[in-house]
């Protein structure tokens, strides 16, 4: 089998091309042929070895690193005690690591059965960014109708979903987005408004002038460090910060007594297992999420399809803000 596989943190090129023996699928498991696999800011974050240090991604950070875990494909054998799959299937999955790969053996207990009429290149980006996005906007801060929002990286695989829910709820979204190509697309997936961020000086006094002067109830941001202090000008009084990632570096140490001169705000680090207490796969959502595919008020954005020798490349695309929904890898 052809995997991506890194032995050491750094640039892209890091990420390399092998050949591993493919191995039988043992008791309870799958193998299972890639049509695709997401690449996601957590490949690219566990690449560069920023989470190496951090205690709770530990486990996902040892070398050497078999990175990606989420895509979609076909059974193509199934190992022994076994039932309720069969070989052709079409499904996707998550949480397996060495998805960058042509192949993977998972828990056949994690499988998700994709529709016919449901595209497995959608279905290979929709499992945990859906939920992610779905999470965020009904639970972590249950949205209102009217209540107005600002999404980080809008244009991208989580802020379009996120845009889309939100719209779902009846909020008014304010997308922000790195260069004005990208605005076209934020506003396609349901934003009222467009802040670029790259032509835009104060992005809280755009959101105080789009807001009639009152700012967001809520943002949702996967950047961190470099947007932290813009974000908490842009809330209205008692407004939440949600942030989901860490894509320019942790947020540094924050004095609260700050939150009380910006109006009593709620700051929290949301993580998607804290709000997820079923076991996985979380298949009355993605059944519900594909039917809104299937009603056109769901869609999931491919930006490109990267051939898996290119991993390198798709890593540097998405790294560099140049890309709009997800990346996949094909085999």
């Amino acid at each position: 089998m052809k995997i991506i596989r890194q032995h050491a943190y750094g640039g892209p090129e890091v990420l390399e091309l092998e050949d591993l023996e493919l191995r039988e699928p043992g008791p309870g498991e799958v193998l299972l042929r890639t049509h695709a696999a997401a690449v996601t800011f957590f490949d690219i974050l566990n690449r560069r070895g920023d989470l190496a240090k951090r205690d709770y991604y530990k486990a996902d950070a040892a070398l050497p690193l078999e990175p990606g875990y989420q895509g979609a494909g076909y059974v193509e054998a199934i190992g022994p005690e076994v039932t309720g799959v069969e070989v052709g299937d079409r499904v996707a999955w998550a949480l397996a690591a060495g998805s960058y790969a042509s192949h993977v053996i998972a828990p056949a207990a994690q499988l998700i059965p994709v529709p016919d009429d449901i595209s497995l290149d959608e279905a290979a980006g929709l499992p945990v960014q859906g939920l992610l996005a779905y999470k965020l906007t009904h639970e972590a801060y249950p949205l209102a109708e009217g209540d107005w929002v600002l999404v980080q990286s809008a244009a991208g695989g989580v802020g379009t979903l996120i845009t889309q829910f939100a719209r779902m709820r009846g909020a008014r979204v304010i997308g922000v987005v790195s260069a004005e190509e990208k605005a076209v697309v934020a506003k396609e997936a349901g934003a009222e408004a467009v802040i670029v961020s790259g032509t835009t000086t104060d992005q809280a006094a755009e959101v105080k002038r789009i807001t009639g002067g009152e700012g967001v109830r809520v943002v949702y941001d996967a950047v961190g460090k470099d947007t932290f202090e813009a974000n908490l000008d842009s809330l209205a009084p008692r407004g939440y910060l949600i942030n989901f990632g860490q894509a320019s570096g942790f947020v540094p140490p924050l004095d609260l007594m700050t939150l009380n001169d910006k109006g009593s705000l709620f700051v929290t680090r949301f993580c998607l297992p804290h709000f997820f207490d079923e076991s996985w796969p979380p298949l009355n959502f993605l059944e519900r999420a594909f039917q809104w595919m299937r009603e056109g008020r769901l869609t999931v954005r491919i930006d490109s399809r990267y051939p898996l020798g290119q991993a390198a490349e798709a890593h540097a695309a998405v790294e560099e803000r140049r890309t709009s929904g997800r990346v996949l890898l094909v085999p």
